[in-house]
């Protein structure tokens, strides 16, 4: 058995074993990686010679830490790497192309639908009625979309918000707001079976899910980086954030939303952006948080998402998708009877 795991910035690592009475037996740790010293090597490798078939990720990487020097250095990777891939060779956790996805482009629709669809279709991926999903968003309609516990009345100016006609929805994931206009944002959510996350802690499966997106950036010429916990970020600033949900059933729904060309000037008339929060990001105002991708790149906001839906199909197995009758009508069902009423939006007054 062979399993493999790339570290997000780093080196890969594989593990060979073998299995009698559910005991890992033969087990080979090898890899592009760096190891001093490096006899610690065999003793990663009788760290895990004898342990469980279902030992998790966090007892596979106790029993190497604890079998190695303290001087011993992990250079590229790390004892939890080595876990995961443990558990990738016994088939306990999956990687990136152990899936084929479907991919579903922009389709234009009330922006509260889009939030609704996050919850059907993670809900359909934890039940194996759809496969992991990658999709688009696009909307016909201002929106703010406010993350599921954050303070209704902190974050809404509800005088700016009806000023300037925007509606505001709670999703289903935490984090932060997003502010939506048509055409001023790119947004799209990967849902994914919680095998591919296995092993990883919560903060290190956004890097690990966001690390396609790095390069679908580079192609369209912005230098990006993964800003821990949740930000996206290049030479010349923040330009977008991740916002993640676990589904009872398994599934882990990671959607992004990343700047284009927003009015800054609109969006702090209806965003309460604190100060201490501005002063974390080292800014004074608002607009200066603002670093639209059209200033970066000089194309527009279609042929971006076209290269990004051209550098997901590359690197990964994928089929065209599209949403079916069920899914948009159980979507607007939930718009209807959860994310539009007051009771859901204020539930954090």
């Amino acid at each position: 058995m062979r399993g493999e795991y790339k570290v997000p910035g780093g080196k890969l690592v594989a593990v060979d074993l073998e299995v009698q009475n559910d005991r890992l037996v033969d087990v080979s740790v090898s890899g592009d990686f760096f190891l001093e010293p490096e006899e610690a090597l065999l003793d990663v490798n009788a760290a895990l010679t004898g342990l469980s078939v279902d030992a998790s990720v966090d007892q596979l990487t106790s029993s190497i830490s604890g079998a190695v020097g303290p001087d011993t250095a992990f250079i590229g990777f790390t004892p939890e790497a080595v876990g995961i891939a443990v558990r990738r060779a016994l088939g306990k956790a999956t990687g990136w192309h152990d899936h084929t996805f479907d991919v579903i482009g922009p389709v234009t629709m009330d922006p509260a639908m889009h939030v609704a669809l996050d919850e059907v279709i993670g809900r359909e991926v934890a039940e194996g009625t759809r496969p992991a999903t990658f999709r688009i968003w696009d909307w016909d309609s201002p929106l703010v979309v406010i993350g599921s516990f954050q303070s209704y009345v902190n974050e809404i100016d509800a005088e700016g918000a009806a000023k300037h006609g925007i509606d505001v929805v709670r999703r289903v994931s935490g984090g932060g707001a997003m502010f939506m206009e048509p055409g001023n944002c790119i947004t799209y959510s990967l849902v994914v079976p919680g095998s591919l996350v296995e092993g990883l802690s919560f903060e290190r499966s956004y890097s690990f899910l966001d690390d396609w997106v790095i390069e679908a950036l580079a192609e369209v010429g912005v230098r990006a980086h993964f800003v821990p916990l949740n930000d996206i970020a290049s030479d010349q600033g923040k330009i977008g954030g991740a916002a993640q949900k676990r589904f009872a059933g398994g599934s882990v729904l990671h959607h992004v939303t990343m700047a284009y060309d927003i009015d800054a000037d609109k969006m702090t008339e209806v965003l309460r952006i604190g100060r201490e929060k501005m002063s974390d990001k080292g800014t004074r105002s608002a607009n200066k948080r603002v670093d639209p991708m059209r200033s970066q790149t000089g194309l527009t906001r279609e042929a971006i998402l076209d290269s990004f839906l051209e550098t997901f199909r590359r690197r990964y197995a994928t089929n065209e998708s599209e949403y079916t009758e069920a899914e948009l009508a159980e979507a607007k069902r939930r718009v209807d009877e959860k994310f539009s009423t007051s009771e859901w939006t204020h539930r954090v007054p």
